[in-house]
């Protein structure tokens, strides 16, 4: 049995119609037919919070449909193995190339060009989609958000939550056009690559994000040195005796920007670590 049986099982056993099931999950009906005649996939459960409020809704075991969800894009997954991944819409392209910098237009374009959908295209693209995914998932769970962008775009706010949802579930073999303009056209204002050091750079629209600008670069790094007070505190073994393996790389993993600790501050955090007034239980969470 798949995800999309289950739903349609309990929707007759509890009788219920999909109106109502996609008034409890906060989407449109139409999209629940969809998704319940397999005109659309199930979304993966790590990217939409939709599951949840379906089993709610139909009054199944939490994480039950999630489960054949996963089980379902698996089996897709494998009976898509064998053919090659389709190119970028060429849509998609010319946006991605529009907002590069135009001190590296040309390189990139050529390299495009000459790699189609190749290992530069497909991170760039990928960077972008994860930046704005992130915004994204931002939106979902504020309710207020997503009903003031639906008035400002003249839709209803089952409409633009799945939207969302659509955009969330997408990957780069999907995007589409008009994701590109629904989030990365008002996120994103230009972004730039170093080729040599694979170090992206994207410039975000100042007034939707506090943050202006990311950086995301693959660069070899060696071990981090140790700091003085943490060797300190090693040789001590009236301070670092008791300390087990996982303590210790806990400690030695902490960074500081300003200031150099002693080997008594590893002691004094080490003390915090295993002091139970300082951590709540997972039940307390």
């Amino acid at each position: 049995m798949d995800a999309c049986m289950l739903i349609r099982e309990r929707l007759v056993e509890l009788e219920h119609d999909q109106k109502a099931l996609a008034a409890a999950a906060g989407v449109t009906e139409s999209y629940i037919s969809q998704l319940l005649t397999g005109k659309k996939s199930p979304p993966a459960p790590n990217r939409t919070d939709i599951y949840e409020k379906i089993e709610a809704f139909l009054k199944l075991p939490r994480g039950r449909l999630s489960k054949l969800a996963n089980l379902q894009r698996m089996d897709e997954l494998r009976r898509n193995l064998g053919g090659s991944p389709a190119p970028l819409n060429a849509g998609v392209r010319d946006f991605i190339l529009f907002k590069c910098r135009p001190a590296s237009e040309e390189q990139i374009h050529a390299n495009f060009e000459k790699h189609a959908f190749g290992p530069v295209e497909r991170l760039i693209t990928q960077t972008l989609m994860d930046v704005a995914k992130g915004t994204a998932r931002e939106d979902l769970r504020n309710e207020d958000g997503i009903r003031a962008i639906a008035r400002a775009n003249g839709r209803s706010f089952e409409e633009t939550r799945v939207t969302i949802l659509d955009f969330l579930d997408t990957d780069i073999f999907n995007l589409t056009v008009d994701h590109c303009e629904a989030y990365l056209d008002p996120l994103v204002e230009s972004w730039t690559i170093d080729l040599v050091r694979f170090q992206i750079d994207i410039a975000l629209n100042h007034e939707l994000c506090h943050i202006h600008t990311k950086r995301f670069e693959f660069v070899e790094t060696g071990p981090a040195e140790a700091e003085p007070g943490f060797k300190e505190f090693l040789r001590d073994r009236s301070l670092s005796g008791d300390a087990t393996d996982k303590e210790i790389v806990f400690l030695r993993n902490l960074r500081f920007d300003t200031g150099r600790p002693t080997s008594f501050y590893y002691y004094r955090e080490l003390q915090n670590l295993r002091d139970p007034l300082h951590f709540r239980r997972p039940d307390e969470a």
